[in-house]
């Protein structure tokens, strides 16, 4: 079915007509107030019954001579669509190469193709993802339809590596047995903002995350220790904050840091700990470097991993 306004000429029962991609024979012409009409002239807003599929808005329909010109204006059409879909989706980009060019400052893309009930379904969306969309990251929609999700959605999503997303629809059972088949993701809903939700969170996960040094603690060496098999063992106090066993530490020589690395052990009165306070005293232990010496400055330090938001 579709809604539509005559604009020239004469509509009748039992026309054919082309609509886009749509076509079929006129089956019947219900006007605004819900009755059949045999006709609608000029100025007349009509629902069309009979198209083969849905239209989008905005197409021009067309009463044909016969079903075979219709069909095939109709079948060029789809031709034309199909192509401009192959060029769209050729320059495929892979989900695991996304974050690779971020980090080459490329604007991550999160690729969609949304089939909804409506068309005013579909415009609403576009217009939310558009905003959505940022020199961080962005969402195209690839293609977007009324309907249900069919086998030539789960074909585009594949090329392209895109999300299928329906709102108020369901994809069709050869849709659904593709999609399994090739691990083709689709979402269904049926309100707008688990949507833009959903579709938010992606997003930002596409983002490069940010990393924040968390100040932990400081600890002097008082004396040094050669412990064979295990190297050498930095008899420390702590001076500042807490050393913790599974920090990352630097070691800092006149204010200059002389390695960066990880413990290899930590220890009070011979016992394995996990942290130890300051004013406390500790035997530290530096995976990969013994050249540690009396005086040295071992800074404890966590790295925090900031996830990106839009």
């Amino acid at each position: 079915m579709a809604t539509g306004v005559v604009e020239e000429g004469t509509l009748r029962v039992g026309d054919m007509v082309v609509a886009g991609t749509a076509y079929g024979r006129v089956r019947a012409l219900i006007d605004a107030h819900g009755r059949n009409i045999p006709e609608a002239p000029p100025a007349k807003p009509v629902e069309i019954l009979g198209l083969s599929s849905v239209p989008q808005a905005g197409d021009k329909v067309y009463a044909m001579e016969s079903e075979d010109d219709a069909r095939q204006v109709a079948e060029h059409r789809e031709r034309k669509l199909r192509e401009t879909r192959q060029q769209v989706s050729a320059p495929a980009v892979r989900l695991e190469d996304l974050y690779a060019k971020a980090a080459q400052g490329e604007v991550p893309e999160l690729r969609l193709v949304i089939k909804g009930d409506v068309q005013g379904s579909m415009e609403a969306l576009r217009a939310v993802l558009a905003k959505l969309s940022s020199e961080k990251v962005r969402a195209a929609v690839l293609h977007s339809g009324v309907g249900a999700v069919t086998e030539s959605d789960v074909m585009l999503a594949m090329a392209s590596r895109a999300v299928i997303v329906g709102f108020n629809v369901r994809p069709d059972s050869k849709a659904r047995q593709l999609a399994e088949r090739e691990k083709v993701q689709i979402r269904t809903y049926s309100i707008i903002y688990d949507v833009v939700d959903d579709i938010r969170k992606a997003m930002e996960g596409l983002l490069q995350p940010t990393y924040e040094e968390k100040y932990l603690g400081r600890a002097e060496v008082r004396q040094l220790f050669a412990v064979s098999k295990v190297g050498t063992i930095a008899g420390s106090s702590v001076t500042d904050g807490k050393i913790v066993r599974t920090a990352s530490v630097r070691v800092v020589r006149d204010g200059a840091v002389v390695c960066q690395g990880k413990l290899s052990s930590l220890k009070r009165f011979k016992e394995d700990v996990r942290e130890v306070a300051s004013g406390l005293e500790c035997g530290i232990g530096i995976e990969n470097f013994n050249d540690l010496k009396v005086g040295d400055v071992i800074e404890a330090f966590a790295v925090e991993e900031i996830a990106g938001k839009l």
